[in-house]
């Protein structure tokens, strides 16, 4: 199996759930997912997102507040509201996720708490759409002010799991409180967390960045990936906290913290522009974690390959 390094649109096409795994784990924490909100318009007006996020190199693009029930992604051509993750995949050539959000109506909140579409929520309904619509991996986290906790998400997971564990990619953890009241800072996820998480099906374990959120250091996500790794799940360390808009040395020192902790896959979130980073951010990590030769391969290679 090829890495992800190597793989062209053609053989992101071919690839099961399986060569997915496995050319992530090949690739040696070079791989970059770069999440986008469709409901908001594009930063180049009439060119989404999702092209934009591609062109400055990233692998996976992850859909962020992607309603299923009403899927919306401006700036791509129109075609029929359930063909929209297809035509993504069209134009880019890339591996696509979409977030998940396990909403605990039971958990101590803090803050102001919002309502979220249903097409939206963590569930079997929601998660058998995803793999028609043509989805790669599912990623079970929350939003900020969702109330999202991490009894749902093992509870979500088991459920997802039990039904489609063989037929896509499943992501869990968080990369903030999501407005839980006692998850936050080193409470975020814990290594018991980790071990519920796995046993219930997850194959990818979602932590904060370092440097990302209150508490949580270098040294404090190397113990989780190691930890997470000892159970056989890979790990994808997240910058969900708005920095995807800080300065490119910032963002610098967050890429090599992440590859210092070892992690498998490197999220970049969506709030640098409105609707996804900061195009350039995309950039710096990638050369960070892989160099300009991978870097520029990545950015280059036609997606007609």
């Amino acid at each position: 199996m090829k890495r992800i390094l190597d793989c062209s649109s053609s053989d992101f096409e071919k690839m099961s759930k399986k060569d997915i795994l496995e050319a992530i784990e090949a690739s040696e924490g070079r791989v970059l997912v770069s999440e986008m909100i469709g409901i908001l318009q594009p930063i180049l007006v009439n060119i989404s997102n999702a092209e934009l996020s591609t062109a400055f190199g990233s692998d996976i693009l992850l859909l962020n507040m992607f309603d299923l029930d009403d899927p919306v992604f401006h700036g791509i051509p129109s075609v029929p509201k359930d063909d929209i993750p297809k035509e993504i995949k069209k134009l880019t050539g890339r591996l696509l996720g979409v977030n998940l959000e396990p909403v605990d109506e039971s958990a101590e909140t803090i803050g102001e708490i919002l309502s979220i579409p249903d097409g939206r929520k963590a569930s079997v309904k929601n998660a058998e759409k995803a793999i028609d619509m043509g989805f790669n991996m599912i990623v079970l986290t929350g939003n900020p002010g969702t109330g999202v906790s991490n009894k749902e998400i093992t509870s979500s997971l088991k459920a997802i799991s039990s039904k489609f564990k063989d037929k896509i990619i499943l992501t869990a953890g968080k990369m903030h409180a999501a407005g839980s009241l006692k998850e936050s800072g080193e409470n975020i996820i814990t290594k018991d967390d980790i071990k519920e998480f796995v046993s219930s099906g997850a194959d990818i374990i979602l932590l904060p960045a370092p440097g990302t959120v209150p508490g949580i250091t270098l040294e404090y996500v190397k113990k989780l990936v190691t930890y997470s790794h000892s159970l056989g799940a890979l790990t994808m360390t997240s910058i969900g906290t708005s920095q995807e808009g800080s300065d490119e040395d910032t963002i610098k020192r967050i890429a090599l913290m992440c590859k210092m902790a070892g992690t498998d896959l490197h999220h970049i979130g969506d709030a640098g522009y409105p609707g996804m980073a900061i195009p350039e951010n995309i950039m710096v990590y990638s050369i960070v974690i892989r160099g300009k030769r991978h870097t520029y391969t990545r950015m280059a290679r036609s997606i007609n390959r």
